[in-house]
C-alpha cells in the first residue's frame, strides 16, 4: 500500500505541476510577441523616416563617363539634395542631376551655366552672359576649370523663363545643351550636395563664385 501511496503522490505533484508550466509558457509566449512587436515598431519608424529621405530629400547617384573631370570621375558616388530646390531656385554654377528630356529613363550630372531669361554666348573658347545686370556682357570666369580648357561650339542663344543651359566641366568631353538644348526646370532632380566615395574624396559642395 506505501508503494502505491507513493505513486499516487508523484501523480499528485506531477499534476499540480502543470498549471504552472503552462503559466510559464503562457508568460514565455507573451515576451517573445512582445519582442517581435517591438522589432516591427522600429522597422516601420525606420522605414517612415527613411523611405522619405530617400525619395524625397536626398538620392545617391554615381558619377557614369568623363564629362565633369576633373572635379567628378566615373564612378565616383554622390548624393543629391532634392529638396532644396524646392524652396530656392538653381544658381549659376551649381552641380545638377537632372533627367535628359528625350529620354527621362536617362538621369545625366552638369553644371548650370546659364539662367532663366538670359543670352549666352559663346565666343572664342569663352562664355559671356547678358542679363539685365550685364547688358554689355559678363565673360565668366570659371575657376573649377582645368587650367587651358576652353568651351567650343560658338553660338548665341536666348534663354526663356523656365530654361537653363547646362554643361559638362570637361567642356571637350560632354553632351551638354550644346547638342540638345537648355533644359527645363521640370527635368532638374537636385543639386549635388556630398561625394560619399571614394572615402579619401569627400567633400560637401558649395555653389561657386564668378566675378562680379
Amino acid at each position: 500500500m506505501s508503494i502505491l501511496k507513493n505513486k499516487e503522490n508523484e501523480f499528485e505533484t506531477t499534476s499540480a505541476a502543470l498549471p504552472g508550466d503552462e503559466k510559464q509558457k503562457e508568460t514565455t509566449m507573451k515576451r517573445f510577441t512582445e519582442y517581435i512587436l517591438e522589432i516591427i515598431k522600429v522597422v516601420l519608424i525606420s522605414l517612415a523616416i527613411i523611405v522619405p529621405v530617400r525619395y524625397f530629400l536626398i538620392q545617391p547617384f554615381y558619377v557614369k563617363g568623363a564629362s565633369m573631370e576633373p572635379n567628378f570621375f566615373d564612378h565616383e558616388y554622390l548624393i543629391i539634395n532634392e529638396i532644396s530646390y524646392r524652396f530656392n531656385a538653381p544658381e549659376r554654377g551649381d552641380i545638377v542631376v537632372f533627367k535628359y528630356p528625350r529620354d527621362t529613363s536617362q538621369y545625366f550630372i552638369k553644371r548650370i551655366i546659364g539662367l532663366p531669361n538670359e543670352t549666352l554666348e559663346i565666343k572664342d573658347g569663352k562664355v559671356i552672359v547678358y542679363n539685365s545686370d550685364n547688358r554689355e556682357g559678363l565673360l565668366l570666369e570659371e575657376k573649377y576649370l582645368d587650367d587651358g580648357i576652353k568651351t567650343f561650339g560658338d553660338r548665341t542663344i536666348s534663354l526663356g523663363p523656365d530654361e537653363f543651359f547646362i554643361m559638362g566641366d570637361n567642356r571637350l568631353a560632354s553632351f551638354d545643351s550644346r547638342s540638345f538644348g537648355p533644359i527645363e526646370r521640370e527635368y532638374i532632380v537636385g543639386k549635388v550636395w556630398v561625394r560619399g566615395w571614394p572615402f579619401n574624396k569627400i567633400k560637401v559642395f558649395e555653389t561657386p563664385e564668378y566675378n562680379p
